[in-house]
């Protein structure tokens, strides 16, 4: 997994922004918090810890490698979201790959005048001939007595409309007639019932209600076949999301408004990149094939195919991880007597052997000058303040748009006009300033008091008020992985914690899966239990660092038994004024459970290639649909071109070199870190493989 994990969050809950609670902690840090009225700047203090104003991966934990044999190399990725690409590989094993753009529905042929008039004619004919189903017939004379049924009837020949003067009381008795009238009549007639509980009958305008023998007969294509060869209709279609420089929220949402249903009838196992082109399985209820079909015409930069019915939907974790498919371009060597294809082999048989550490990447830590684990920690700390002031604060690395906002916020302390300039994507530091409107300041310290920026933080949406919090213990796990690999290598040591029973350490807590669409990394652990390694399993070697799982800090978790690893928790989190065995928090978002993470990952199937060319817009990888696209037109006859049949583009001669590197990983893995492991650079923002100025 490796998504912009902030901007996840924040498109999932982009209409979720009036969410609150009213429990109230901290108060008895007012005095504390009092100060007169300056502007917050991070170079002011408030991020002491980052480097120019960018978060490196010292300043969240990622300090380790576990092969130390090379020097690595240089280079960038994702210049182009066509460098980058993800495919899902299914809870079967399968690699998902566009293998269709759904299917042509037939035109139907349009009926001659003559044709017309000959189904008119029958249609009438029909009508005139009808007799409704006896023991329907006489269950509503029984209700609306013989001569009103007799009327209903001739509405049904005629298309007149008749009134029922009879008035009905009791609902579940209208509700009875309802029903009757529609089955009875072929869901030709429409029944309303007036204010004075009588019933208005007539024809209907439009056939509001299709019998399922009718929908089947309009589904099947020109040879009869059914849903056009899919099969039975079933509860669920899936399908495949093919998409290009688009989050996975964003699909979901240009679905859900071109179908006009909610967002919650669409379900996927996992997000991906957004700055990427990414193959994945989504599922959809409550829609016809031919509608979710016909939403290619109109798609940009979406394709959708690879229908299937199915009795079930997808649900977040429903899924063993993804292949990635990375270009990384303008390759050089740090030492220019290093061989690259010799740190390339060296680089890649160590991730085979004995994998990456496995820490929570960058973009777990946001893209701005604050990180998302230090607004955590204020939360944490019930210091809802300065939990306010770092999203609010001025930052050198921000969203341009919102720069003008923070600044009048820092000057003024007016939520008012802040909000009148601050960017309507910008959810959490909406949701504070709109609050803020409603309070009043304090007198005597000319800002607002603590409750009031409790309740500002509380109108936060709860996914990024979680988001924060979970940063924080990743950035904690992060801390203890880099001391756990420092202190003990690769050996199982005793007191080493391996997760005691068969499931999966990144399950997800479905019940919670309806309202709140967490990214795949942002789950939660289920019914997960650990236990530490004997003495005896060490010397055994029963157990191998791929077993080793670490915990996030939370109450529901086991610390490990080994005496320095326990301590270091004590004493990392002492200096935030944090208690590893204190997490419970009177607000429940912030009542952390905590989970376990592997400590190595291994990556599979992991393989590369060095090429070489000499346009920054040469294409080097062919993505799903340029190979579909180009394997149609060869079987079609039609012109194609030959370097866009295969996932690698022929090698060509130029000055620049790439290396292209294919992998799988499993869920939560982040392949920012296997790039890490295999190149020795910094993968933070501004850092030499993820430089944005590049």
């Amino acid at each position: 997994m490796d998504e912009y994990w902030v901007t996840a969050v924040q498109n999932t809950v982009l209409k979720k922004v009036n969410m609150s609670k009213h429990t109230l902690t901290g108060e008895s840090e007012l005095v504390a918090e009092q100060h007169e009225v300056k502007r917050t700047k991070i170079s002011d203090g408030i991020n002491d810890g980052l480097n120019n104003g960018n978060i490196t991966e010292e300043d969240v934990g990622i300090t380790k490698y576990l092969n130390n044999d090379s020097s690595g190399f240089k280079g960038q990725i994702k210049q182009r979201y066509t460098d980058f690409l993800v495919n899902e590989i299914t809870k079967k094993g399968e690699v998902v790959h566009l293998t269709d753009k759904g299917f042509n529905m037939p035109k139907k042929p349009k009926p001659t005048k003559e044709q017309i008039e000959q189904s008119q004619k029958e249609e009438h004919e029909r009508r005139q001939n009808f007799k409704v189903d006896s023991e329907i017939r006489n269950e509503l004379v029984a209700l609306l007595e013989e001569e009103n049924v007799q009327k209903i009837e001739e509405v049904y020949r005629t298309g007149k409309q008749i009134e029922i003067p009879k008035v009905f009381e009791d609902k579940l008795e209208r509700t009875k007639i309802h029903q009757l009238l529609r089955k009875g009549f072929e869901n030709k007639l429409e029944s309303v019932t007036t204010a004075d509980n009588q019933f208005i009958i007539g024809m209907a305008t439009r056939q509001t209600r299709v019998s399922k023998q009718e929908l089947i007969e309009q589904t099947k294509d020109k040879n009869g076949v059914e849903n056009w060869g899919y099969g039975p209709s079933k509860s669920y279609i899936h399908f495949t999301v093919y998409k290009e420089n688009k989050d996975t929220m964003d699909v979901a949402n240009i679905l859900s408004k071109y179908m006009r249903i909610p967002t919650r009838l669409i379900r996927f196992s996992g997000t991906k990149d957004r700055r990427a082109v990414t193959c994945q399985r989504m599922s959809i209820s409550k829609i016809g094939l031919d509608r979710l079909n016909g939403l290619n015409k109109g798609l940009k930069g979406i394709v959708l195919g690879g229908y299937k019915y199915e009795d079930e939907p997808l649900n977040l974790g429903d899924l063993q991880g993804n292949e990635f498919t990375i270009a990384i371009r303008d390759v050089t060597l740090k030492n220019e007597s290093d061989d690259l294809e010799s740190i390339l082999s060296t680089g890649v048989k160590s991730l085979q052997e004995n994998g990456f550490i496995n820490y929570f990447g960058m973009q777990r830590f946001g893209t701005f000058s604050v990180s998302t684990h230090q607004i955590g920690q204020a939360l944490l700390s019930g210091n809802w303040k300065q939990a306010a002031d770092l999203i609010l604060a001025e930052q050198e690395n921000v969203l341009p748009a919102s720069k003008d906002a923070r600044r009048i916020w820092a000057e003024s302390r007016n939520p008012i006009a802040a909000s009148r300039a601050m960017p309507r994507q910008c959810l959490a530091e909406n949701a504070i300033l709109n609050a803020l409107c409603n309070e009043e300041k304090d007198d005597s310290t000319q800002d607002y008091t603590m409750a009031s920026y409790h309740n500002a933080i509380l109108k936060i949406p709860r996914n990024l008020r979680t988001m924060y919090v979970h940063a924080y213990q990743s950035y904690i796990w992060n801390k203890i992985a880099s001391k756990r690999i420092e202190l003990f290598g690769l050996e199982v040591v005793e007191g080493d914690l391996i997760v005691d029973g068969s499931e999966d350490v990144a399950s997800v807590k479905q019940s919670e899966q309806e309202d709140e669409d967490f990214d795949e990394d942002l789950r939660e652990s289920k019914f997960i239990r650990a236990r530490p390694v004997t003495a005896e399993e060490v010397a055994s070697k029963k157990f191998t660092m791929e077993d080793i799982v670490l915990p996030t800090p939370g109450f529901d978790i086991l610390y490990p038994n080994n005496e320095k690893l326990r301590q270091l928790y004590v004493d990392i989190m002492a200096k935030d004024n944090m208690d590893p065995f204190d997490m419970k928090r009177k607000v429940r978002d912030f009542s952390l459970a905590g989970s376990y993470r592997h400590v190595i990952h291994k990556p599979t199937d992991i393989e590369f290639k060095v090429v070489s060319y000499e346009n920054p817009t040469d294409q080097l990888i062919n993505t799903d649909l340029e190979i579909l696209n180009a394997n149609r037109g060869k079987d079609n006859g039609q012109t194609y071109m030959k370097a866009k049949l295969e996932r690698y583009m022929k090698v060509k001669e130029g000055s620049k070199k790439a290396v292209i590197v294919k992998f799988k990983l499993g869920v939560s893995a982040y392949a920012t870190m296997v790039l890490r492991e295999l190149m020795k650079l910094e993968t933070s923002r501004r850092g030499d493989m993820c430089n944005v100025s590049a």
